[in-house]
């Protein structure tokens, strides 16, 4: 599967859950649902997976910790804010550098229309 296939799909399983669970849960519910759906597709996931920075030559073995990578292609990294600020963004795009990811969706939960929370960030794709 490619990115946008990948992101199709996701957007999609977001798209229900929003409707069945509604704005304003803890993260990790949103999480917990997502990985459920993930597995029910047989879709290949890791979740909060940790993932190491070198600096100057120096390996620091936790850098972030992702929320969620599909197929090992598309990180997703969930939220439930009252507003999503310009830094989730620029973070966003940092960990698709630092794994040579091509695409990460941020997701803010905590809005009216999911449609509005969902946020496609690209790394040379």
């Amino acid at each position: 599967m490619t990115e946008n296939e990948i992101a199709k799909i996701l957007v999609d399983i977001f798209y229900k859950m929003h409707v069945q669970l509604g704005p304003g849960l803890l993260e990790s519910v949103y999480e917990e649902v997502l990985c459920y759906e993930l597995t029910k597709l047989d879709i290949s996931y890791t979740r909060q997976q940790g993932i190491p920075v070198v600096y100057e030559d120096v390996k620091l073995d936790l850098g972030f910790r992702a929320d969620v990578i599909v197929e090992n292609k598309v990180v997703v990294e969930l939220k439930s804010a009252e507003d999503v600020a310009p830094v989730h963004k620029k973070r966003l795009l940092t960990y698709l550098r630092l794994t040579d990811i091509r695409l990460g969706l941020l997701v803010n939960f905590n809005v009216n229309l999911i449609k509005d929370g969902i946020t496609r960030i690209a790394n040379n794709l």
